[in-house]
């Protein structure tokens, strides 16, 4: 059964040094509130290696507040609204370190992480410069046929933070079917914490929606309107203008004051 808890509670999980999954899909279902609530601790948690499929808004909150020493996505960006200008910055600058993953790669350490194994062999990056980038990622022979492949990693994680649309009060959880890699880093995590925008008596499986079942969340925590300025379909849109005035502020140097002004 997992605990439900405050915000303040959770976000103590978040350790110095760690690596912290964050749910959710672009400008979609980010655990955002999480995040804000994370960035007042004092002080705030340093060298996180941020592990995100795509990582939105609330990841360059992260990175703008010196939180990150190094990111490993798919994709990092603001999706129509355009680039993540504190990620933008600090990967120009030098700052971070970006650990180059494609869609393939992530997957195949995901999926070795899941299986127990050290690597997850694959055709993916063959005949590329990928491997140039990637010196940890190697080549293997395969034992049956002699064929050359890659072996990626396995892809551990310390901390995931999703968020859901409901929690019933046994500790399943309701997230919809844009799901990203949700449920992969239930498995690959070793602390799965779930920000939920309700707390139900009984949740039943929908067509509208994918259930977490309860063994797999550590702890969930209650937090209406958890993942705005992103969406939460079908509960509420994108918020567009916060995107555009956050766009703004990082563009005048303003980044601190955005995030003052905006810590609701």
């Amino acid at each position: 059964m997992p605990e439900f808890v405050t915000l303040e509670t959770a976000t103590a999980r978040i350790h110095d040094g760690c690596t912290l999954a964050l749910g959710g899909m672009t400008v979609y279902r980010r655990p955002a509130g999480f995040v804000r609530v994370l960035l007042r601790r004092q002080p705030r948690p340093r060298d996180l290696t941020l592990l995100c499929f795509t990582a939105g808004i609330e990841s360059d909150w992260l990175v703008g507040a010196g939180c990150v020493r190094a990111v490993r996505s798919v994709y990092f960006g603001l999706e129509s609204f355009g680039f993540a200008p504190m990620f933008t910055q600090a990967a120009q600058r030098g700052d971070i370190q970006i650990i180059e993953e494609t869609e393939q790669s992530l997957a195949m350490g995901i999926r070795a992480q899941m299986a127990g194994v050290g690597f997850m062999p694959s055709r993916a990056w063959l005949g590329t410069d990928l491997p140039r980038l990637r010196p940890d990622v190697k080549t293997i022979q395969d034992p049956y046929n002699g064929e050359t492949l890659m072996a990626f990693p396995a892809i551990h994680c310390d901390v995931a933070v999703l968020h859901g649309l409901a929690a019933d009060k046994a500790g399943n959880v309701l997230v919809n079917n844009n799901l990203g890699v949700d449920l992969e880093l239930v498995y690959i995590s070793d602390w799965i914490i779930v920000t939920v925008e309700q707390i139900v008596d009984r949740l039943e499986r929908t067509t509208d929606g994918f259930l977490i079942p309860a063994p797999g969340i550590s702890q969930i925590v209650h937090l209406p309107n958890g993942a705005h300025p992103t969406s939460c379909y079908p509960l509420y849109p994108v918020a567009g203008s916060i995107f555009l005035s956050y766009i703004d502020a990082c563009n005048d140097d303003s980044f601190e004051g955005w995030l003052a002004s905006h810590d609701q």
